[in-house]
């Protein structure tokens, strides 16, 4: 059996789930035993609101918007130059209303060829002194030319 884990902004990761069948699945109608055996929890609803410490969201920007970084995304996009446009969101998982992955606001951004979504690096986040949310993504404006 495999569980979903919560949605990264450009991928999904399948990991195995180590917890048996539980009895009220086996007593659940034909549909919910069909989703539990095929490994997959259903989340109704996410919270994906978060607050970040004035000091903490400093230095996190600060390292989102250094040059060397900024360079580094501008190789991978093949664009002239970013700019971090200070909008983060917390990835969700997928549902009907979180298709991508990331709460409904900020799909807009994905489906432009204008903006670009980057993981915000790990470390990004440790120096920032921030643990929770454990992952984030932030939103950069793309200038091709």
């Amino acid at each position: 059996m495999f569980l979903l884990t919560s949605a990264a902004c450009c991928g999904m990761s399948v990991l195995p789930s180590k917890r048996p069948m539980s009895g009220k699945i086996q007593n659940a109608p034909p549909s919910v035993r069909s989703i539990e055996k095929m490994g997959l929890k259903i989340i109704e609803s996410y919270d994906s609101s978060f607050v970040l410490e004035p000091d903490a969201k400093a230095a996190l920007f600060d390292s989102l918007t250094g040059d060397s970084f900024l360079k580094q995304i501008a190789l991978q996009l093949q664009c002239s130059r970013l700019e971090f446009a200070e909008l983060l969101f917390q990835p969700v998982p997928y549902s009907s209303d979180t298709p991508k992955g990331m709460p409904a606001e900020f799909q807009k951004y994905h489906e432009s060829s204008d903006f670009a979504i980057v993981n915000v690096p790990p470390n990004f986040m440790f120096q920032a002194k921030i643990f929770k949310p454990s992952r984030l993504c932030a939103i950069y404006r793309v200038f091709k030319n």
